[in-house]
């Protein structure tokens, strides 16, 4: 006897096809979100080569971030002399490098001379950090105190004292190179349009790029701006307070207090915290040192709440824990040049994620409000196109 199931087969095979397909829609991506996880995977890849590269090539990349950064000073300082002083347009920017350089070497002289200074008076302070520890030591009830000279004995001075050398001799390279950079920079400026020209053949895409690149500098020379304004505020009150009470070299410690204000978050425990330990050790009595701690911290409080908010436009209108992360990720690369260089950078990143619709979510992230420039040039057509066909309507329907 034969089973008639033809039917029910081919319906079983139709529900099994059916389920299968179902199964293999459901496990399978679509081609759209393959290409968007393929694309992600490789941005992901490219940033992690990236930063390997940077970090191993820190030694080459370093003096020639700096070099540029410095170039980016001289260019804004040229166009602030020009617009205020009757000097030829060819002398103007060898003006303004003049006075980059004389700074920056009289810069290395204040931190020579006061390092010096401070070298100088190493025996007093180290009589005086037994007298603070002594007293330390006799608000928590311990009778015999260590000395100075036991706890020096404990360390390996000749290690700290070769880790000190090589930093010193890495810095001085450092800067030479970022000499040598700055002025084979500064030498082919009158290449550049032609090389921009060459990269950017048609005005749509020349347009595009120099908005890319004025917003870079535009964000950077703000934050230079407002950085070297606020610092000048901040070192000039801050060495009033100093001379007042009586500090020595109070020029190398409101010079340091102007340096490391261009460090995001960290500069300003740096310039709270250096002058009042110094403070601590120049002086027998603590009231010297008191007063220096609550002044700097009345200044930078002032500076921090009310003058910069004031003074920082759209260029800086970055997230602080946007401001964090780079300090953290380029402190990590280059070290302290990357401290120095991290707000820039982010700057400069988010000005030209900015400026593409399909990099803008990310300038977006970086912002601080949301809305870290106009709409990019890309939607710019759109958006007008749509506001004339509204208004069409509008003539149209009034009509």
């Amino acid at each position: 006897m034969s089973l008639k199931l033809p039917k029910l087969t081919r319906r079983s095979a139709t529900r099994g096809e059916t389920a299968s397909t179902a199964t293999s829609e459901t496990l399978l991506p679509t081609p759209g979100e393959g290409g968007a996880v393929a694309r992600n995977a490789v941005v992901l890849i490219a940033v992690i080569i990236s930063g390997a590269a940077l970090y191993w090539l820190k030694g080459i990349l370093t003096p020639l971030a700096m070099a540029a950064f410095l170039l980016i000073m001289i260019e804004g300082l040229t166009r602030w002399v020009a617009n205020r002083f009757p000097i030829p347009k060819p002398m103007v920017g060898w003006v303004s490098a003049i006075l980059v350089f004389v700074l920056l070497f009289g810069s290395i002289w204040v931190i020579v001379d006061g390092l010096s200074g401070i070298v100088a008076q190493g025996r007093g302070i180290g009589v005086r950090l037994d007298q603070i520890i002594a007293d330390v030591a006799g608000l928590f009830g311990i009778q015999t105190p260590p000395a100075v000279r036991d706890l020096v004995a404990q360390l390996d001075l000749t290690t700290y004292a070769g880790r000190a050398a090589l930093t010193t001799q890495s810095v001085m390279g450092a800067a030479f190179f970022t000499l040598v950079y700055l002025g084979f920079m500064m030498a082919s400026k009158r290449s550049f349009m032609k090389k921009v020209v060459a990269l950017f053949p048609l005005k749509k895409e020349r347009y595009q790029a120099s908005q890319v690149f004025e917003r870079m500098r535009g964000g950077v020379e703000g934050y230079l701006w407002v950085q070297t304004v606020t610092g000048l505020m901040i070192s000039a009150a801050a060495w009033l307070i100093m001379v007042v009470v009586g500090l020595e070299n109070p020029l190398f410690w409101a010079f340091l207090i102007f340096l490391v204000g261009y460090i995001p978050m960290v500069g300003g425990v740096i310039a709270a915290m250096g002058p009042p330990l110094y403070a601590l050790v120049q002086f027998d009595s603590y009231w010297q040192a008191i007063v220096i701690f609550a002044g700097l911290q009345v200044i930078l409080q002032v500076s921090g709440n009310y003058i910069q908010p004031r003074m920082q436009g759209d260029n800086q209108n970055i997230d602080p824990v946007t401001v964090l992360l780079f300090l953290a990720l380029w402190s990590a690369l280059w070290g302290i040049p990357g401290a120095f260089l991290s707000t820039p950078i982010a700057v400069m990143v988010m000005a030209v994620t900015a400026q593409f619709s399909g990099s803008r979510w990310i300038a977006v992230l970086l912002s601080g409000d949301g809305d870290p420039y106009p709409v990019p040039p890309e939607k710019r057509k759109i958006i007008a196109e749509a506001k004339a066909r509204r208004k069409l309507k509008g003539v149209i329907k009034f009509s």
